[in-house]
């Protein structure tokens, strides 16, 4: 599903700024730059921006809102300098297929034949080789490049962003109604498949068909069992689940004294009452128990947990009069427990099988035959107890399906191991508190939570915007049949009549906000109704390094030179986003946090991003000196525009999306440090050094303050418990986990800004050498530099890797994670040849790396990132296959949708601007008004 990203699985961060491109300065401004993907097709976006003199490219390349409109990410045409060069290659005179053979199995079929014709040489002077001499020339390269270049078209020809994301519709809309179907035909009810369904993830972890389960602790369970009375009634193997059950209560809990008798539990502070009563054969004993808890007079047990049977065959010797009179002293039993059901939960617990080798002498007569025969007569005749409804005894089934996995471990053959206890006792903990405290990571037996009314007025909007666009499409579509060619009678040739060809902003408003609404009904229906399925999450180390190692495999085959070669430039750094994000998503999707080693490197990699922020922004202020409000707006808007529309539709705190107000809050942080008096930019500091010095006073006063906020607790949230500030950042009543997220990376950000004056500084004195193919530095400084960044970088992965708590490395974390990271940076850059050279397939990712991360909270994972979102039961690699293929193509279109609202509600016209603004202040206002009158009325 989070400080290291997690996105984190809920507990671990991932960064993004990104969507708002790269990581150098004019970026953030524009927003991701287009370019031809490896697999999808960009679009391109917004206009270009100016910023040359610090290596900045223009974020948004070619393209118009409308362009986007009418298709959805239509590839751009193919620069490529190396096709022209290749196809101009090869032999002299032999002509190339590339050009005329377009696209399809007709230009592969030319190809091949233009290669059979073609005579290899090894230049075009040269005179003809021996057909063994003639394959070792550069021709054969030529072709190779030459097919692959084809190849990448063919790709792109038929499978485009827009054909993509054509098919993700398809397959929501198939999987909505399969599942519909699925559910009506077998019901919805959750808590049916919890007692009667699932399976083993490993070991030890218990995974119920298509919901998950909460682990109790035990605060939880004795504040969900306050005043509560729970009575197990039954044999030695009711008395073990008794144990178990009361052991989530009070660990300490001993199992001693007399067996074969009533033992009784109470934690008189928690009010909690749990008995066990020893009634070891379903006869009259049982039937007088039970029938003394259906007078009026006598206070119920809330929850009733019975079963027996082992005693029956084992007294009877597995006689068939036994099963008789079981079967009639059940029946006798039923009204009973479904009168009881009516007011109390009532529980009847099946036989679990017996490791037969294992049993003694005296209990041989228990077979596994005689014990389904009980089981079945005890399923049929409490199934018949109500004549036309459904029985409100619900029959425990599921401890049969976990001892089938786990009897071979028991000690005597008939009880089963402890941690099988365990699981079912917690099944039962699930059963009955999920309704009462409603578990994130407990969705078994939760109902749908109800729409507030906040919620409901997002859908009435969403809805108006997508019948204001149909009107709109409804129109241009008249319009433009009006408009038609007509034929000139006379001339025989067509006249067009001339429309305007541009679309009004309102138009490209109301169809933003009509896909987003389709899409939010998605993430409604993922993490909040009960359509689709979840399930917890399971470590491996395999399923967190195969993928991670599929991701390199297909980063490296998509390679591409770059269009500049400065450090940290846009490819790089669009790359760099990209590789560190698919990481993070496979550590939440793998829950690899509970794998420390794992864990401390991706929290470098969460550093790596903020470390990208604060050198961003810094290199877009100090270069270009732009202080306005419009760019303030911008980011703003870019960074938190899905997080505020996901708080509502979600009904999630904004603090939830913890990531967001992190970086929103540091963009604010290195804005009010450079913007306030005195101004300091890169063209005032070159006329005199001082304002050198005068800029790290500054950057020297802003690291005492985070010093001092990080060691002063109280001083923080005292800063941020203030009102409106404590709606944003407080969670769960508070905001220490606010203060605990900012405080672990505390130092990054700076460390960023900091690095980006000495870069820009050495740059601007000429002291790099950044051409192409050229090292960083002379010879032996690059050498030394890459020795000491390569033993740096080890020497992290080293200590991470040996870390034993996690509580002491977090400590040391905000420290010394920027050693790795800036060895990374210099590796990355001093060589050459690497500067020149970018993943695409890693960049394409990164230009939509902030969408990524929050739309992995609900659409990928599930239960806030606590779970993974089952599309496809029964086939968890073609689940993870086809919810990933949705995620991405939600995530691309999110963050197109995000770039064109920008441009309508962030116009540069500062009057326009204004109105704006105080037009979304009045918004936030009335949000403000109705989320306090939502908490009053929950409390």
């Amino acid at each position: 599903m989070s400080l290291p990203p997690p996105p984190p699985a809920a507990g671990d961060p991932v960064t993004p700024e990104d969507s708002l491109g790269s990581v150098t300065p004019g970026d953030w401004a524009t927003g991701p730059p287009s370019q031809a993907q490896p697999l999808l097709r960009q679009e391109a976006k917004g206009e270009a921006e100016e910023g040359e003199e610090t290596g900045v490219q223009g974020a948004w390349g070619k393209g118009t809102a409308e362009q986007r409109r009418r298709g959805w990410g239509e590839a751009a045409e193919a620069p490529a300098a190396e096709e022209g060069q290749v196809e101009a290659g090869g032999a002299a005179g032999s002509a190339s297929p590339a050009g005329g053979a377009g696209g399809g199995p007709e230009g592969w079929r030319r190809l091949l034949a233009w290669l059979r014709r073609r005579q290899p040489q090894c230049c075009p002077c040269a005179a003809p080789l021996p057909r063994s001499a003639a394959h070792c020339c550069h021709g054969g390269t030529k072709m190779a490049a030459l097919a692959y270049n084809l190849g990448k078209r063919e790709i792109n020809h038929y499978f485009s962003v827009r054909s993509a994301k054509v098919l993700a519709l398809v397959a929501v809309l198939l999987l909505a109604v399969c599942h519909l179907a699925s559910r009506r035909y077998r019901g919805s009810d959750s808590c049916e498949y919890l007692l009667s369904s699932g399976r083993f993830l490993g070991e030890k972890v218990w995974q119920p068909h298509s919901c998950m389960m909460h682990k109790y602790k035990i605060s939880e369970a004795k504040n969900c069992l306050v005043d509560k009375h729970i009575a197990f009634i039954g044999d030695s193997r009711i008395r073990q689940l008794f144990y178990s059950f009361v052991k989530i209560i009070n660990p300490q809990f001993k199992e001693e004294g007399n067996k074969h008798e009533n033992i009784p539990f109470e934690d008189k502070i928690a009010s909690v009452k749990v008995d066990f009563l020893w009634h070891p054969e379903v006869n009259g004993s049982m039937k007088q128990c039970i029938k003394v808890w259906t007078e009026d007079s006598v206070a119920k047990p809330h929850v009733i947990v019975a079963g027996a049977a082992t005693w029956s065959i084992k007294i009877h010797n597995g006689s068939n009069e036994a099963l008789s009179q079981y079967k009639m002293n059940i029946t006798s039993i039923a009204p009973l427990l479904e009168k009881l059901a009516k007011t109390s939960d009532v529980y009847w617990v099946l036989q679990d099988p017996v490791y037969e080798d294992l049993l003694s002498e005296n209990r041989k007569m228990i077979t596994n035959e005689k014990i389904d025969a009980y089981n079945e007569a005890a399923v049929s005749i409490l199934n018949s107890s109500t004549r036309n409804s459904k029985s409100n005894v619900k029959v425990f089934s599921v401890s049969k399906l976990i001892a089938q996995e786990t009897i071979m471990e028991s000690l005597d053959g008939l009880h089963l191991p402890e941690s099988s206890r365990e699981t079912s006792a917690m099944i039962l903990m699930n059963v009955y508190c999920n309704k009462i405290l409603k578990p994130v990571d407990g969705s078994c037996c939760q109902p749908r939570p109800p729409l507030t009314l906040i919620q409901k007025l997002a859908a009435c909007f969403f809805t108006l915007s997508i019948i204001g666009y149909l009107i709109f499409y409804i129109i241009h579509r008249n319009a433009h049949r009006k408009n038609k060619p007509c034929t000139d009678l006379e001339s025989g040739e067509e006249k067009k009549n001339i429309i305007n060809p541009s679309v009004s902003p309102l138009e490209v408003f109301l169809q933003s906000f009509c896909k987003l609404g389709l899409i939010m009904a998605y993430f409604y229906m993922c993490d909040r109704a009960n359509l689709f399925m979840k399930e917890n999450k399971f470590y491996t180390h395999s399923t967190f390094f195969i993928p991670i190692i599929y991701i390199l495999v297909l980063g490296v085959f998509y390679n591409e030179n770059t269009k500049e070669t400065k450090v940290l430039n846009r490819e790089q750094t669009d790359e760099w986003k990209g590789w560190m994000q698919l990481v993070i998503l496979i550590y939440h999707i793998s829950g690899a946090s509970t794998f420390l080693p794992v864990y401390m490197h991706i929290r470098v990699l969460v550093a790596a991003y903020l470390f990208q922020t604060g050198y961003g922004h810094f290199s877009y202020f100090w270069v270009k000196g732009d202080f306005g409000i419009h760019r303030v707006c911008q980011v703003l808007f870019r960074l938190n525009f899905l997080v505020v529309v996901l708080c509502i539709v979600m009904d999630r705190p904004y603090q939830f999306y913890y990531f967001v107000p992190l970086v929103t809050v540091w963009f604010m942080v290195i804005y009010v440090t450079l913007a306030l008096w005195p101004q300091i930019i890169q063209k005032k500091a070159n006329g005199n050094c001082l304002w050198h010095f005068g800029l790290l006073l500054k950057l020297a006063f802003l690291l005492l303050c985070i010093c001092f906020l990080a060691y002063s607790q109280g001083a923080f949230e005292k800063i941020f418990s203030l009102w409106p500030l404590s709606k944003c950042f407080e969670l769960k009543g508070n905001v220490y986990e606010w203060w605990f997220r900012w405080r672990l990376d505390r130092y990054v950000v700076f460390h960023g800004m900091l690095f980006a004056f000495i870069y820009l500084a050495l740059q601007k004195r000429q002291i790099l050498s950044e051409g192409k193919g050229e090292p960083l530095f002379s010879s032996k400084i690059s050498n030394f530099l890459l020795f000491i960044s390569v033993v740096s970088f080890l020497t992290y992965s080293i200590w991470a890797s040996s870390c034993k708590n996690k509580a002491e490395c977090n400590e040391l974390h905000p420290s010394v994670s920027v050693v790795q990271i800036l060895a990374f940076i210099l590796i990355r850059n001093i060589p050459g040849y690497a500067r020149s050279v970018y993943s695409s397939f890693f960049a394409w990712f990164g230009k939509i790396s902030l969408e990524l991360f929050i739309c992995q909270y609900h659409i990928w994972l599930a239960a806030d990132t606590r779970g993974i979102l089952v599309l496809i039961p029964g086939n968890p690699m073609l689940n993870i296959i086809v919810s990933t293929f949705i995620f991405v193509c939600v995530a691309h279109e999110i963050s197109q949708i995000t770039n064109d609202l920008a441009q309508i509600i962030i116009p540069k016209d500062n009057s326009s601007l204004l109105k704006r603004l105080a037009c979304i202040a009045a918004f936030f206002c009335g949000l403000l008004i109705l989320s306090s009158i939502q908490d009053k009325s929950r409390h």
